[in-house]
């Protein structure tokens, strides 16, 4: 929102002739012989944001004295809004020969609010009205989708009133939109059910507004409504009816809307198929979702953030991958949406290679950057992304300059720095930057914390683990949760202190659940001690009995200490609950890709090549005396 504020006070002239001759000089525009032909073309390039084009249009008008016309001037602004070039189409707005007439006032209200500059749009509206100039049924849709607060939306609506326009149904589809945005149902319903004429758009502002603001049977049920009153759906009700069943995971009534949507020819349009791809992949049917996308004739970047992300979100993370480097291959270049999915995927898959390729790209192109001079919102949630990429990697070195760069650090800054020095055993680094983030104006939370005890205990540093637990309320303000006292019994069990990590456990406020039982079960194994290791088994078999995890550390433990008649007695009742281990899988970042290799496994290509080399390097071993532990 910072970043456009200037736009709304008017430039200087040089300002306003900047932009317009940047690449005329060395691409020079075709002969254009009249106005309607220049506006004609205008036209095409902001129907295919063509901004380069448009700016050799606007110099070639400029020269030829057609900016004189309002039309000219709307024409330009139009163009420069649906390029995302805000700050031309006001500079055009401005230009000194032109009388700012209600159409160049629409022009630019409407490219601040498709832009997603709302605020922008409502200031502009209001020199608008102080300047006289009466705004029209053009006007109000824009203006109203604009509003940030229910008082401006109930002062426009009077205005609507008096001027005669509360019928006009494009008008009354942004009241009944805007009012449900702001959870006035009543209100909404009073304006739909006024309007004598209610045509698609209204209806359709009804169901996407209830979706919106999460009522979905309220939207089903004007869905059904239009059914018995004959009105027929269009692709826009269909995307909002799809994005329902997708936030509610229906696969069927999905499927039958995807019917619907087969039946009137509607899937061929980039809104309908972009919706039926988040459907199916929101319901784990990501087979469908991948064959509805290879199906689209032309794939816009929308459809292939849609397909990424249905993979990213089912775990596919090698997948997600592939897709993206297969984006890039069709020549569609990635936006901050792009980026904000894949490096999550980078994270999950350790692809140190591939995270760093990503955010050159970003630095090389700017992606994520608003404001040079200040970060905004998602500067830091994007920087936080790259840095926690880099952190998982075990890269803390590029982390750190990632987090040194902040301008603005919250405190998920923080903790990734904290957590990934913890998680890479580099102790005194983690309580470094937990002295630091102390002395700073950001509150710690149970995160952070949870973050030095891990680092405590991947270190071995017992006494400042149990004074810091046993701080956490009085200095910190924070009630240990069970994560907490997780971090602290895996810290004592991993220097040996099992006893004491036993009691903690039976002693600890709040029940111990599996994943505690598990990190002391693990220190049973880790020190030998089977007496202890018995009854937390017993503990998980009763907690969680399908987990393979446990049956496998207890089993191991039998081993160790030479119990092979409780061995068997796991493995029995590992197989009476019917529990299978899943086989052991690691991947291997290599220019071409991810590739993912699961023990016993010989589906990779070149498996045989890889197999005869292991084989190889296994003899060399053997020859120097190694022998395997079976």
């Amino acid at each position: 929102m910072n970043r456009t504020t200037n736009f709304i006070n008017k430039p200087s002239f040089s300002l306003c002739f900047r932009y317009p001759f940047s690449c005329s000089a060395t691409q020079p525009v075709q002969p254009v012989y009249d106005l309607s032909t220049c506006i004609a073309s205008l036209q095409a390039c902001a129907r295919y944001k063509s901004l380069r084009k448009g700016k050799q249009i606007h110099a070639y008008m400029l020269t030829n004295g057609f900016l004189c016309s309002p039309l000219s001037i709307t024409s330009l602004i139009n163009m420069y809004s649906k390029c995302n070039q805000m700050g031309d189409a006001v500079s055009t707005f401005y230009y000194r020969f032109h009388d700012h007439n209600v159409f160049a006032y629409n022009a630019v209200i409407a490219g601040f609010t498709a832009n997603g500059l709302a605020r922008n749009a409502f200031e502009f509206y209001n020199r608008m009205r102080l300047t006289y100039v009466v705004p029209d049924k053009f006007t109000f849709p824009c203006v109203i989708r604009a509003c940030c607060s229910i008082r401006e939306v109930m002062k426009i609506h009077s205005l609507v009133i008096k001027l005669g326009l509360e019928l006009d149904v494009y008008v009354g589809s942004a009241l009944v939109n805007t009012y449900l945005k702001f959870l006035l149902v009543k209100e909404a319903q009073k304006v739909f059910e006024e309007l004598p004429s209610r045509d698609i758009v209204l209806w359709n502002a009804m169901v996407n507004g209830f979706a919106q603001i999460g009522r979905f049977d309220e939207a089903l049920v004007v869905f059904r409504t239009m059914g018995e009153e004959g009105v027929m759906p269009s692709r826009f009700t269909v995307t909002g009816v799809l994005s329902i069943f997708a936030m509610m995971g229906d696969f069927d009534h999905g499927r039958a809307i995807h019917a619907i949507a087969l039946k009137m020819g509607y899937d061929s349009h980039f809104e309908v198929a972009n919706a039926l791809i988040d459907m199916y992949g929101k319901c784990k049917f990501t087979e469908d979702a991948l064959d509805i996308f290879d199906m689209m004739i032309e794939k816009d970047i929308y459809s292939w953030n849609s397909i990424i992300a249905v993979h990213e979100q089912c775990g596919y993370h090698d997948e997600t991958l592939r897709l993206f480097y297969r984006m890039l291959g069709a020549g569609i270049l990635p936006d901050l949406v792009t980026i904000t999915i894949v490096v999550p995927a980078c994270s999950h898959l350790s692809a140190l290679m591939h995270g760093r390729e990503i955010h050159g790209y970003m630095i090389k192109n700017g992606v994520g950057k608003g404001d040079v001079n200040k970060e905004d919102v998602n500067d830091v949630l994007m920087a936080n992304a790259i840095m926690d990429m880099y952190a998982k990697c075990g890269s803390m070195r590029n982390a750190y300059m990632v987090f040194d760069k902040m301008k603005n650090k919250d405190i998920a800054s923080w903790n990734i720095m904290i957590t990934g020095y913890g998680m890479h055993g580099n102790a005194n680094e983690a309580l470094d930057m937990f002295s630091r983030m102390c002395e700073t104006q950001i509150e710690v939370d149970e995160v952070t914390l949870v973050g030095v005890l891990s680092a405590c205990s991947h270190a071995g540093l017992v006494s400042e683990g149990r004074e810091l637990l046993r701080q956490m309320r009085s200095k910190y303000g924070v009630i240990p949760t069970i994560e907490h006292y997780t971090c602290v019994v895996d810290m004592l069990g991993r220097a040996g202190h099992v006893v004491e990590a036993f009691e903690l456990v039976q002693n600890m406020p709040i029940q111990a659940n599996a994943v505690v039982w598990r990190a002391l079960l693990a220190a049973c194994r880790l020190h030998r001690n089977s007496d202890i290791a018995k009854v937390a088994a017993q503990k998980l078999m009763e907690i969680d009995p399908g987990h393979s995890g446990n049956y496998v550390l207890t089993s191991n433990i039998f081993v160790d200490t030479g119990q092979y008649e409780e061995v068997s007695e796991v493995r029995q009742t590992m197989r009476q609950h019917n529990v299978q281990k899943a086989p052991g899988c690691s991947w291997t970042e290599l220019k071409d890709g991810m590739h993912a290799f699961v023990n016993g496994d010989r589906s990779h290509p070149k498996a045989n090549f890889i197999y005869a080399q292991l084989d190889s390097l296994t003899a060399r071993l053997r020859e120097h005396g190694y022998v395997p532990q079976l």
